[in-house]
Order: C-alpha cells, then sequence, then structure tokens
C-alpha cells in the first residue's frame, strides 16, 4: 500500500492532531513540513491555504482536521477512536470541538500575546519555511511572521479585555484534565477518543511555548505525560463508561464547555447571522468582545447536527442538562 501524503507543520495543532490519528490508525503516511520547497505540490491538491493536508493514494486532497478523521474511520474503524455507546460518542465529539474552537484560544493567545512566545514560534516557523536560504532569510521571516500574527489576535478574541478569561480557562482546564487523567491514560479511558485528538493538538503546542509550557510543567505533570502519550498514542483498555468518567470529566463540561465554550460560539453564530461586525457578552463572570467568526458558526451548525442525530441515545439528555449544555445544542 502506498503511503497517504500528510502536508503540515509542527506548529499546527490541527497538523499533528491528525498525524497522531493516522499514526494510531496504522495508516501509512509520509509527514512533510510545509515550505516553499513544497508549495506547487501543495497548490496542486489544497482548496484553501491551510495545514493539514492529506493527499490520499487516489490523488484526492482532504483538509480540515476533523472531516479527514471521520472519513477515515467511517472506512477504517477499527482500532476505534468513538465509543459504541452513542452518548459517549457525543460527549466525545463535543469535547473534541471545544478542544478545536475554544482550546484555540489558548493556544494562539499565549503563542502570539507574550514577547518571548511569539518570537520563539516565529523563530521556528522561519527555519521551516526559509532554513535552506541562510540565517538572513530566517531572520527576516522571523520579523515578518511575529508581526503578522501579533496582529491577528483578535481572530481568536484576543485582547485586553479577555486576556483574564482566556487565561483562566487555560488553567481551569489544565486542573480539571489533571484531576480526570490521574486514573485513565486517555480522556474516555484506555484508549484514545475524538476528545483527546481535538483537545492534545492544543496542549502539545502549547507545551512547546516558553509561558504555557512553563505553567503546564508546573501544575499538570499528569497532562504532560498524556501530551506526550498522544504523540504516538496506542490502545491499552477499552472506553470506560460514563459512570465511571463522569466524577471528573463532568467538571470539564460544565466549567468549561457549558460556561464558556458554548455560550461563546451561539453568541458568535447570532452575530454572523444579524450581520454585526462585532459581538461583546458576558462570559465567565467578565465581559467579552470580539469580531464573529464564520467558520465558528459552521462548526457550531455541524454540532448541532450531531446532536440532533444523538439526541434519542439513552442517558445523553441527562449529562447534557446536568452539565449546562443543552440549551445551546438545539437550534434557535
Amino acid at each position: 500500500m502506498s503511503n497517504y501524503r500528510i502536508f503540515g507543520s509542527e506548529l499546527s495543532p490541527y497538523s499533528v492532531k491528525v498525524r497522531s490519528y493516522f499514526r494510531y490508525k496504522g495508516l501509512p503516511h509520509e509527514w512533510i513540513p510545509r515550505s516553499p520547497a513544497v508549495q506547487a505540490e501543495f497548490q496542486k491538491y489544497a482548496k484553501l491555504p491551510l495545514v493539514p493536508l492529506v493527499v490520499t493514494q487516489e490523488g484526492e486532497g482532504l483538509q480540515d482536521s476533523t472531516p479527514i478523521i471521520e472519513r477515515f474511520e467511517a472506512s477504517q474503524p477499527e482500532p476505534a477512536v468513538v465509543p459504541d455507546d452513542r452518548a459517549l460518542a457525543f460527549v466525545s465529539a463535543l469535547l473534541e470541538e471545544y478542544g478545536d474552537e475554544w482550546g484555540n484560544k489558548w493556544m494562539f493567545h499565549y503563542r502570539w500575546r507574550y514577547q518571548p512566545d511569539a518570537w520563539s514560534t516565529a523563530e521556528r516557523i522561519a527555519q521551516q519555511m526559509m532554513g535552506a536560504q541562510g540565517t538572513l532569510a530566517v531572520a527576516q521571516a522571523r520579523a515578518a511572521v511575529a508581526e503578522r500574527m501579533m496582529g491577528r489576535l483578535g481572530f481568536v478574541g484576543s485582547n485586553d479585555r479577555t486576556q483574564p478569561t482566556i487565561e483562566a480557562s487555560f488553567k481551569r482546564a489544565l486542573a480539571l484534565l489533571e484531576a480526570h487523567l490521574q486514573t485513565r491514560p486517555y480522556m474516555l479511558g484506555g484508549r484514545p477518543a475524538m476528545a483527546d485528538f481535538g483537545l492534545w493538538g492544543q496542549f502539545y503546542e502549547a507545551a512547546t511555548d516558553p509561558t504555557p509550557g512553563a505553567i503546564m510543567r508546573a501544575s499538570s505533570p499528569k497532562v504532560m505525560e498524556w501530551v506526550q502519550r498522544m504523540v504516538s498514542p496506542c490502545s491499552q483498555g477499552p472506553f470506560e463508561t460514563w459512570s465511571a468518567l463522569a466524577p471528573t470529566l463532568m467538571p470539564l463540561l460544565k466549567d468549561e464547555v457549558a460556561a464558556l465554550f458554548l455560550p461563546w460560539t451561539a453568541a458568535n453564530a447570532a452575530a454572523i447571522e444579524r450581520g454585526d461586525k462585532s459581538f461583546e457578552m458576558a462570559l465567565g463572570g467578565a465581559s467579552w468582545s470580539q469580531e464573529p467568526q464564520k467558520y465558528h458558526a459552521r462548526s457550531l451548525a455541524e454540532v448541532r447536527r450531531k446532536y440532533a442525530t444523538a439526541k434519542d441515545a439513552a442517558g445523553l439528555e441527562a449529562i447534557l442538562k446536568e452539565s449546562g449544555c443543552l440549551p445551546y445544542l438545539t437550534s434557535p
């Protein structure tokens, strides 16, 4: 069997997420760091200038990490990353979306808000893109990357007003995951699930940056072990039941997903629907303001579609009611 090709970047949470999945599934693949040397081939298959890009053995280009994983999971379901328990499968999908969409705020905020983090990341990106052209080209690229990306903080809602909410959320999520991972190797038990891949990509990147990496190493040894484990994950046992997971997973659903992620994404979608250029809301006991983003509105629509399919699953309504997630999962 010929290899799949993954065009990606070590600095992209969605790229490493897909690579981790391919490693877990044993899918033969070639990891191709995106650089000018491969740009012509990248453009041949990519519809958007974004990584990851997976090129199939038939020459089809696939983009967007969650649809990529879902595509391969449908055709090659073993070893499964989706529990047979439909309620647990939806919870896992919801946590994956929380990681992809809200967790990205933590990673992007710390990476580009603090000067040491910005320069560290810009240096690594510049080396990947321009390393073959010499030190001057790398230095020039580093400055350009840092300036451009620091100017994009608004896209994830990072500003002076929202900084305390983002940083408090990161530390709270770390503490909740540290408690949850005390007795299990992965989010839902003995093997990785969709929840792991979505959350892990953001924490993996944060662990490589000076400021959030120091916070993680000082406070969350079990999370750091999980971060390392997920680089090349393997099954260590079955998925657990909801009753076994609930004592430490319900607080994450309550205090993060229902308290921050879902109200934020619902407000974003409403702002898009109204055609607003910005929106403000109370979030986490503080004021939140940012420009609305169309992709997040599509993401919420997909979560709601998945809920509509799964809503009759035994036990799911009780989980979502207790956590506070339910009101946000039905279309307004």
